[in-house]
């Protein structure tokens, strides 16, 4: 059985962190995408600006989209 110190260092542990990591990254940078939206940058300048890919850009601005016509 590993013990926390040993867990932590195992490859699997170290990717999932790795993984957690960027994902946490990437959610950051789309909750900016209402404000650049406000300051009139495009979605392929966000995306640029951003270094992400264009269709998580898109995404996210449809669901802004779609929240607004619900409320």
């Amino acid at each position: 059985m590993f013990n926390l110190t040993e867990w932590t260092e195992t490859q699997f542990y170290k990717e999932v962190k790795k993984e957690g990591k960027i994902e946490g990254k990437i959610e950051g940078k789309l909750e900016t995408i209402p404000l650049l939206i406000k300051l009139g940058l495009t979605p392929i300048q966000i995306a640029e600006e951003l270094k992400i890919n264009l269709d998580l850009v898109q995404q996210k601005i449809k669901g802004l989209s779609s929240n607004f016509d619900h409320n």
